[in-house]
């Protein structure tokens, strides 16, 4: 098990004000091989708004089991990581939802570089680029640019819950 504690001082995404620690919860990462990793991350509240948000260090990816570093080699490279255990059904989950997700992540680092008074991107107007040369021009392509997005976008409070609960109900009558 590690304990996960971030150094910085990070705001509420959703309102700006300070965060107080009201306790820790496990979350499991799966890295290379069969190993499966414990983090112990911190539960924080805002003191203004009473949100409750968690401290997910820049390997993990919200609502993913595997670690970043991971999902990025299987969505840079044509083939898989020889030493991720993953089928290929879960290989093609993951891609699924990177494509299905980037449309909204490129829109998100645009509006943050709008909100931060940046430049914009200009991309190329080049169609045959991958969906990695693309983000790209956003985060860089150095290993670590998924973790870069994900920082970026959770900590704007932009981050798409991508799970859901739905409840089927029988009409009244």
């Amino acid at each position: 098990m590690f304990f996960v504690r971030c150094t910085e001082l990070i705001p509420c995404p959703c309102c700006g004000n300070d965060l107080k620690v009201i306790g820790s919860r496990k979350r499991k990462t799966k890295e290379t091989g069969e190993e499966t990793k414990i983090l112990i991350i911190r539960r924080l509240r805002c003191e203004n708004c009473k949100r409750i948000h968690h401290e997910l260090p820049d390997c993990l990816v919200p609502y993913k089991r595997y670690a970043s570093l991971n999902i990025e080699q299987v969505l840079s490279d044509t083939q898989s990581p020889p030493d991720l255990a993953a089928d290929e059904v879960t290989l093609y989950r993951l891609k699924k939802w990177f494509h299905g997700i980037f449309p909204y992540l490129l829109g998100s680092l645009r509006s943050i570089a709008i909100r931060s008074n940046q430049e914009p991107v200009i991309e190329p107007s080049v169609l045959s680029q991958s969906v990695h040369q693309r983000i790209g021009h956003y985060v860089g392509n150095e290993p670590g640019w998924l973790a870069r997005i994900v920082r970026a976008i959770v900590n704007a409070n932009l981050w798409v819950h991508t799970r859901s609960i739905f409840l089927s109900a029988l009409p009244l009558g």
